[in-house]
């Protein structure tokens, strides 16, 4: 899952959501410091990255990818993930999509003091350029896709991976669904 995902199984508790959607930033065992709903959303992400990577549907997906974004195909399968449930908000959530990032938006803004700088810097683009809406179409993962592409090294392997989403759409939503299914219930179970 890459941020709408984190979000969207966030819950509601808004210093939870903001430790979810900065996890990436916080290496090692380094948050203890933050606010204890902070940590909470830290350890939420990490465990949201864990049952993701082990389940038999992202790897699959991975499995399918491979040949065309190499290393790189757990990064793009987040992308799809983002993209699969952005396109099919309304069978997930029942606020529009575009009302749940702006609330999102407004969250995180009111309370990046709790953000490390560059995940701050992060949320200005990510906010200005409605990167959580973008995903919704196949334009949008191109540019996430191609964004993410030139930002690290050898990444050029992941520009153009919406072709295999495409191509193959039908079996990607299915696994989706399946794993969807699969991390509410497992979320539902963690403390």
């Amino acid at each position: 899952m890459n941020y709408l995902g984190h979000l969207y199984l966030s819950g509601d508790d808004p210093l939870v959501i903001v430790g979810n959607f900065m996890a990436d930033d916080i290496k090692g065992r380094h948050y203890e410091e933050h606010h204890p709903d902070v940590v909470r959303g830290i350890r939420l992400h990490r465990a949201i990255d864990s049952f993701t990577d082990e389940h038999p549907a992202q790897r699959a997906g991975r499995a399918r990818l491979r040949p065309h974004a190499g290393r790189y195909s757990g990064v793009v399968m987040d992308m799809f993930y983002d993209h699969l449930l952005a396109s099919n908000w309304s069978l997930f959530h029942s606020e529009p999509l575009e009302h749940f990032a702006d609330r999102m938006y407004r969250l995180l803004v009111e309370h990046v003091q709790h953000m490390p700088p560059g995940i701050r810097n992060l949320l200005h683009h990510m906010a200005a350029g409605d990167w959580l809406t973008s995903y919704a179409s196949e334009q949008g993962l191109a540019r996430a896709l191609n964004g993410m592409a030139a930002r690290v090294p050898q990444g050029t392997v992941m520009r153009g991976a919406e072709a295999v989403l495409l191509a193959e759409r039908s079996v990607y939503m299915a696994e989706f669904e399946a794993f969807m299914t699969d991390i509410k219930d497992h979320l539902r179970d963690q403390p």
